[in-house]
Parts: C-alpha cells; structure tokens; sequence
C-alpha cells in the first residue's frame, strides 16, 4: 500500500511539473516576438524546433522580461536576441542601447588626452562657443575639422589663438579636439607651462625622453598658455624647440593659445631667458610657430568673471 501511495504522489507531482512547464510554454508562445520571430524563419526551422528549443526560447522571455523590470540579468549590460543555429532557435546577448552609449561615450574620452588642462575642457563643444566677434575663430576651427577630416595624411596648418584672459583660447582647442574626437582622431592638449615643469622633474627620473617623445609625436598636438610662464633656454629650446621642430618636420597638426601674439611672443618672451637676450633662438623658434600655425586674434568680455 505504502509503495502505491507513493507511485500515485509521483504520478501527480510529475503531472504537476507537467502542467506547470505547459503553462509556462503557452505562455511563451504566446509572446509577441516569439512569435514573429518563429513566423520570419519557419522555412530554417526543423519540425520539432519548438519543443526542442524550449529551454531557449524560455530563457528569452524570461531575461527580456528581467530588463524590462530593470533586474539583474545573466548578462548585465546586455539584451537577449533570438538566432537560428543548426535549424534550432537559440539565444545570444548582444549590447543594450545604454552599454553602446556608455562605450561610445568613453571612445571619445579616450580620444582627448588632457594633460593640466581644465576640467571643462571634456564638455566644450564647436557648437557652444559663443561667436560674439570671434566669428573668424570658429570659421577656421570648423574648416580644420573639415579639412582634417577629408585628408588627414596631409598637412593642415593649426591655429594659434591669442587674446586677453577667459575670452574662450583654451575652450576652443577644447572644442575642436572633441569634434575631431567624433570621427575618431586622437588629439592631445597640455598646458605647457605645467609640462615644463613635469619635464624638470623628468629628468630626475630619467625618462625625459620618453615623455617628451609621446608630446611631440601626438598625431594632433595643442599647446595651450604658452607665454604664461618665465621661460628658460633650456625650456626653450630642448623642450619647445625640440617639439615644434618635429612637428614641422613631420607636418604634424599644432596648435597654441597664448595672451600674446606672435609678435609679442618673440620679443616679450621668447628673446630673454634669466637676463640674457637671444633674438636669433627666439626667430627660430617662431619660424617653427609659423609654419605650424595660423595666427588668430580672439576677443570679448572674460567669461571667468561674473556678468
């Protein structure tokens, strides 16, 4: 009696899983993409695909159905999408809108390297600089990014952007290397009077080569603030003069911003290093500035400051 009773509890139990396995597929069946998905490739499908793809097709619904809810899923950060394979559904996960997002958004972070720069530098963009009468400076800036683009194994010569403080220099170089970041160009901005001092104590460290190597090889290079500092000769010239004589000779894309001109840079800064005047390393060194660059005046209120 007692193994009847215990036939009959399994008998039941099974029946149980049975019905309960039949109302979880009907509901499955039922659902909408399922059942599209079946229609659109009935003709791949083998006869009994339904019943042997039943694990899948389950599992389908149910991490669908998770996302939706905005639970955790067997693969966070991606959505299930159904596939044929070997005339059997099957199940693979591919990025969540959200996840393509978040990883386009760090390609073109990584595309900026920002070195001292401003915080603010990450977020400028062409279409947010205020024109006001720098109307001639976003022109160029849009006509690099243009030309860059079309050619970018030519030379293009960069802009050196000059004009009183917070009249928008460095938000610019900022805006120009982000869009240039959208179609998948690598730039670099340093702060130059920063990068001078970093490369002093480089030299303790005996790896002054190797940093200022990766500078001046950068494919799109801007040297912002240059003229904030006293500069040395030896900053000068086996730093300033080091790069900008790659660059030209290379033909690499540079930029500058500066509060002087160019005229003002040779004479006011670059001439006199600790008492001593050097007129012919100053031309040199701005014969490089030229070739590489545009001269363009900015002006306006400082945006620093509160209106």
């Amino acid at each position: 009696m007692e193994d009847l009773s215990r036939n009959l509890s399994e008998i039941m139990n099974r029946r149980h899983l049975n019905q309960r396995f039949d109302d979880l597929m009907t509901q499955v069946r039922q659902d909408p993409e399922v059942q599209q998905f079946l229609q659109a490739h009935q003709a791949e499908l083998a006869p009994d695909a339904l019943t042997r793809s039943a694990a899948k097709l389950y599992e389908f619904v149910q991490e669908r159905q998770k996302l939706q809810r905005h639970e955790t899923t067997l693969a966070p950060g991606y959505e299930p999408q159904l596939i044929v394979n070997q005339h059997y559904v099957d199940v693979t996960y591919v990025p969540t809108e959200k996840l393509v997002a978040q990883r386009q958004a760090a390609a073109l972070k990584n595309r900026v390297q920002a070195i001292s720069m401003p915080k603010n530098i990450r977020s400028a963009r062409l279409d947010q600089f205020y024109p006001e009468n720098r109307v001639t400076a976003l022109r160029l800036a849009a006509d690099f990014v243009q030309a860059y683009v079309q050619k970018p194994k030519s030379f293009h010569q960069g802009l050196y952007l000059y004009g009183s403080f917070g009249v928008g220099k460095t938000y610019l170089l900022g805006a120009i290397a982000n869009e240039l970041a959208t179609y998948g160009f690598q730039s670099t901005l340093v702060h130059f009077p920063s990068f001078t001092v970093e490369m002093k104590g480089a030299i303790g460290e005996n790896n002054l080569t190797e940093k200022l190597a990766a500078i001046k090889q950068a494919p799109i290079l801007m040297l912002d603030d240059i003229g904030a500092d006293s500069i040395s000769s030896w900053s000068r010239d086996d730093i300033l003069g080091v790069i900008l004589q790659y660059r030209m000779q290379e033909e690499l894309a540079t930029f500058f911003s500066s509060n002087f001109s160019m005229q003002q840079l040779e004479q006011e800064h670059l001439t006199v290093t600790r008492g001593a005047s050097e007129p012919l390393k100053a031309k040199r060194i701005m014969e490089r500035i030229r070739f590489l660059s545009q001269e363009v005046k900015l002006v306006g209120r400082n945006r620093r400051q509160a209106p």
